[in-house]
């Protein structure tokens, strides 16, 4: 098979570590740029350009678009869609997931259990806000945020109503959701493929941290999950429409709860974690799936 990686840098371990696997398994992998590809869109016969030549007869489309490019890289996917490539995710899918609200709307439509979360606009709103997630400690995100960035643990009321109109001041659309204390600074990571839970580690938050981040010195530990935290971490996938998704779930005292689900997990904490080759995993899900036109998008998602 001919497959195109979409990574803006061939050297991250993740994107390596799915080239080797390709290339081992026999097939030949392209690393493109997503923000270098351009794209003839009011055309019958769609096509994308990359350093000045046409990208053709590729079988299979791997994204791994960064949070930061999500609306180009999304479109640059799509028109993989359009003239007939199979995505390991769809576009549809990544934006959806890539929303925490719209995310967090379809997850709790599902009944899958989730910290309780709130989203407000205006400052007169804050202190029932508050009161609605189950007052401080609580904690305050981003929705743009990322790897943790933009993640706040407002520990009183002061200091909760403080955060919410600052982010509220510079016009930042926030979630503010209940704490979940009971699981002591630490997360477990779901890495599911084709409906199955492939490999799964505890990350660990530092002392004095409350995100479990690997980017944030957290560290990672292989862990056994119970079946109901592998049924929720399938269903979360299979709720977005992913086909490999990192589900971050949190033990809470009623139960597993969803913090996130990722569609370009990171690969190189998983695998070390588990000695799992997650990689392989992934490339044999394509070699199994992949078809010509086998999309649910079709360019019209």
């Amino acid at each position: 098979m001919k497959i195109a990686l979409l990574s803006r840098n061939r050297k991250l371990y993740s994107t390596r570590r799915l080239i080797e696997a390709a290339e081992a398994r026999g097939h030949e992998v392209r690393v493109l740029d997503v923000l270098r590809c351009y794209m003839n869109i009011a055309s019958h016969k769609p096509t994308i350009h990359y350093k000045s030549e046409a990208l053709e007869g590729f079988d299979a489309v791997i994204p791994r678009i960064g949070a930061s490019v999500t609306f180009y890289g999304t479109s640059v996917l799509r028109q993989f869609e359009m003239m007939g490539v199979y995505p390991l995710n769809e576009s549809v899918a990544i934006s959806r997931s890539r929303d925490k609200l719209r995310s967090m709307q379809l997850l709790a439509r599902k009944g899958l259990g989730m910290p309780v979360t709130g989203f407000a606009n205006k400052p007169d709103d804050v202190k029932d806000l508050i009161k609605m997630v189950g007052g401080a400690p609580l904690v305050i995100k981003l929705l743009e945020g990322t790897q943790g960035i933009g993640v706040v643990l407002a520990e009183t009321q002061k200091a909760a109503e403080s955060v919410i109109e600052g982010f509220m001041g510079v016009k930042a659309n926030i979630l503010v959701q209940e704490y979940i204390k009971e699981a002591g600074g630490a997360d477990i990571r779901c890495l599911v493929v084709g409906g199955k839970v492939v490999a799964a580690m505890k990350r660990q938050a530092i002392p004095g941290e409350f995100r479990s981040n690997l980017h944030r010195g957290g560290s990672a530990s292989l862990i056994r999950i119970t079946p109901e935290e592998r049924s929720t971490a399938v269903r979360a996938a299979a709720v977005m429409g992913l086909n490999v998704a990192g589900v971050d779930i949190l033990r809470s005292n009623h139960g597993p709860v969803i913090m996130e689900v990722n569609s370009s997990p990171g690969l190189e904490g998983i695998e070390t974690a588990t000695g799992k080759d997650v990689a392989g995993l992934i490339i044999q899900f394509i070699e199994t799936n992949s078809k010509s036109g086998k999309t649910r998008t079709r360019g019209t998602g």
